[in-house]
């Protein structure tokens, strides 16, 4: 059977690893460093890249290599990348792309952790970073494009606001400029969307988040769609040789893939954020249920969501399967299956109130993280986004009062019942 034609749920579950005639129904986990070759002409072979075998974990293992191959069919990609963090995979896809003397756009509407990454540390090696609105119109955005602007970037469902990415208007942002749009898929994971049937080029995922789903192992991916035309003479770091890898050509000698080709090759060798085998073991075991964690982090969280909308003492909620969300309609188009575990509200008051919330909670733990199974909050403005200044956070959306709830797979009464007698 062709896993293609399988069910998401199914690959989820399937995909990544086949065991052969007596081998072991569960993938095993390889914890070495080296590899054993017989001929020196082998690994000499896997140097100049005529050979896809595995020689040093700092390149490729082959229990990571089992989580790349299942995201990236979950994903519908043509090649992953898994490294050690989110925030790795985010920083060399940009240098992937990008060096000194280079600009990129990105939607202002993302992780603290990003934005500071593309605002402060990324103009220490030269590449600047324009952001800009993501509900502004096409006309608008064309403002931020430069000579030197080498791709758009944009979270699929953002975080904390929950606001759903037009892909449609983005795609032909990009597209329309010749530049790869890069997607963090994050919070929806490929269950719930996938960025490549709406135009993106490149899928990147915090796997610390719902792909691990019960918070033991920081990860992340790179996903290569193979959609992308790297020969617009834009890249030539893509059609020129090589000079560190004996004159290989990315996007002409790999044509599937050489996104995350060049990214393993040059960067993940000259910098080192891989994946560790445990890690990817235990990611790839909590990917297995994604597809129904997904379902019912989805449902809990409208439910919740409905919930609050009513009580005296929340100000707001932001929810896009909300009917009352200006994202409902985009939530319909590309989150038709649910819009993730993710809400955020404001109480009544200020920071005092909202803090006296927080910790007037029993149930839901105040946790720095998102994406368990377990229902965790946290408070933006002096937790995840604390490095902005004031006025970014209100650029960005982020109130005093915002708090953001990571909602888990609990009985839903349960949940409900700890926010009542907090509020």
């Amino acid at each position: 059977m062709t896993t293609k034609k399988l069910h998401i749920g199914t690959r989820a579950v399937q995909d990544g690893y086949q065991p052969k005639n007596a081998e072991p129904r569960v993938p095993g986990i390889i914890q070495s460093t080296t590899y054993k070759f017989d001929t020196a002409e082998q690994i000499g072979d896997v140097f100049d890249l005529k050979d896809t075998a595995h020689i040093y974990s700092r390149i490729s293992n082959p229990t990571v290599n089992q989580l790349e191959e299942k995201i990236n069919s979950l994903e519908g990609g043509t090649g992953a990348l898994a490294l050690s963090s989110g925030h790795a995979a985010v920083t060399l896809a940009i240098l992937n792309l990008c060096s000194n003397g280079d600009h990129f756009v990105a939607a202002k509407s993302l992780y603290g952790g990003t934005i500071n990454l593309f605002s402060t540390t990324l103009k220490k090696f030269g590449i600047t970073c324009t952001f800009v609105d993501q509900d502004a119109p096409l006309e608008e955005l064309q403002k931020a494009i430069q000579p030197n602007t080498k791709l758009v970037f944009a979270e699929s469902l953002t975080n904390p606001g929950m606001e759903v990415l037009d892909f449609e208007k983005f795609s032909l942002f990009a597209s329309k400029n010749g530049l790869p749009l890069l997607i963090d898929n994050t919070f929806p994971t490929p269950v719930l969307c996938q960025p490549f049937k709406h135009g993106a080029n490149v899928v990147i995922h915090s796997t610390t988040k719902f792909i691990d789903g019960h918070a033991t192992s920081l990860g992340g991916v790179i996903v290569d769609g193979g959609n992308f035309n790297w020969q617009n003479g834009k890249f030539p770091e893509f059609t020129e040789p090589d000079t560190s890898y004996h004159g290989v050509r990315y996007a002409i000698d790999f044509k599937d893939n050489p996104f995350v080709v060049k990214a393993r090759t040059q960067l993940l060798r000259d910098l080192g954020p891989c994946l560790s085998p445990f890690n990817a073991f235990l990611t790839f075991q909590g990917c297995q249920t994604l597809a129904l964690r997904m379902e019912r982090h989805s449902k809990n969280t409208l439910q919740l969501a409905q919930w609050l909308e009513k009580q005296p003492q929340v100000e707001w909620v932001k929810y896009p399967e909300l009917t009352s969300s200006p994202y409902h309609l985009l939530s319909k188009k590309y989150l038709p299956d649910g819009a993730s575990g993710v809400l955020a509200f404001g109480c009544k008051g200020g920071i005092e109130e909202t803090k006296q919330f927080i910790n007037r909670l029993q149930l839901a733990k105040l946790v720095v993280h998102v994406g368990d199974i377990r229902t965790s909050v946290v408070h933006p403005a002096s937790m995840t986004h604390r490095q902005l200044t004031e006025e970014q956070l209100l650029n960005i959306n982020i109130t005093p009062n915002l708090i953001r709830v990571s909602v888990g797979i609990e009985h839903i009464d349960d949940i409900i019942a700890d926010f009542e007698q907090a509020l």
